[in-house]
């Protein structure tokens, strides 16, 4: 059997990081692909799908600390659906791609190492150097690694169905 998804979109919001009861990290992106074509009477129709994607480990840490709102992204994974409750206790069901690879295809101008086109998995090529905050890192010192926040959503309270259910998400980054 094959279970095999292959996008490559925009961000619609900047990544969602939490971690896990066991201190797991996981990040939720919500990719926008597009597709358009010409209907019966020649005008063109644009349609735009959303993708729930659920990345693990190291990924969602790197998805979490160099991607955001309008990032371009290749995501390679697999059809995951699973069950949860809604606020009044009614089952939901959602489809969601659970990623295996994650790869930035924003080049960006701002590093010494933009050039490598993003990160790739656990495996292969290095994550990109991490942006300077604003106001810089220009006196040399080290950076600082980022915090690592406490844990703040349980496993199966994974939201809405659907991205368009939830704020903010009228607006499509492309």
């Amino acid at each position: 059997m094959l279970n095999k998804v292959m996008i490559i979109g925009r961000l619609g919001r900047d990544p969602e990081l939490r971690y896990t009861q066991s201190g797991s990290p996981v990040a939720t992106l919500n990719v926008a692909t597009d597709e358009s074509y010409m209907d019966r009477d020649g005008n063109k129709v644009e349609r735009t799908e959303w993708h729930r994607v659920s990345v693990f480990q190291r990924q969602a840490e790197n998805c979490a600390n160099f991607l955001t709102k309008g990032s371009l992204v290749y995501v390679e994974g697999s059809l995951q659906t699973r069950k949860w409750q809604d606020q009044n206790g009614q089952d939901r069901y959602t489809t969601e791609i659970k990623a295996q690879r994650v790869q930035f295809l924003d080049r960006r101008s701002d590093g010494p190492r933009a050039d490598m086109g993003g990160y790739e998995d656990d495996y292969g090529a290095p994550a990109p150097a991490p942006r300077a905050p604003r106001g810089g890192n220009m006196g040399g010192g080290q950076r600082q690694a980022p915090r690592r926040p406490a844990p703040q959503q349980r496993d199966d309270d994974l939201g809405p169905a659907f991205p368009s259910e939830a704020s903010n998400m009228d607006e499509v980054p492309f």
